[in-house]
């Protein structure tokens, strides 16, 4: 991973971690992180991807935690967890992932749906 595709990658990171921050996300917070992953240089299908197989992994025990991270986390420690998580995967935990993701989907799907909205409204505006 080059150095300007990994600053691409933890600003995608950074945004994508609100979806696992203990609380309620408001309109603004949509409205930022499409913005940001907008102007990243993934496409919408890669960040998903990005989403399940990065951020979910080391993040999603935050919702199961009753007095879960609800402020921002800590970036630095974001960034150093995630590339730990990637650089030790083995093939069980993305198999592991797959499992557990697919019934977080199912939770998170109107979040989802609701940012790919977002997304979609500023790339029709882009090409006025």
């Amino acid at each position: 991973m080059g150095e300007e595709s990994l600053e691409n990658r933890k600003q995608v990171w950074v945004a994508l971690s609100e979806l696992y921050l203990d609380t309620e996300l408001q309109e603004s917070d949509f409205t930022y992180m499409a913005k940001i992953l907008f102007e990243s240089s993934f496409t919408f299908d890669e960040i998903k991807r990005i989403d399940q197989y990065e951020v979910f992994p080391v993040l999603f025990s935050n919702l199961l935690s009753p007095a879960g991270e609800w402020a921002g986390f800590n970036e630095p420690i974001l960034v150093k967890n995630i590339m730990k998580w990637i650089e030790t995967r083995s093939k069980l935990d993305i198999f592991a992932v797959k499992c557990i993701y697919l019934f977080y989907g199912k939770i998170n799907r109107s979040y989802w749906k609701r940012i790919e909205e977002i997304y979609n409204q500023i790339d029709g505006e882009s090409h006025r």
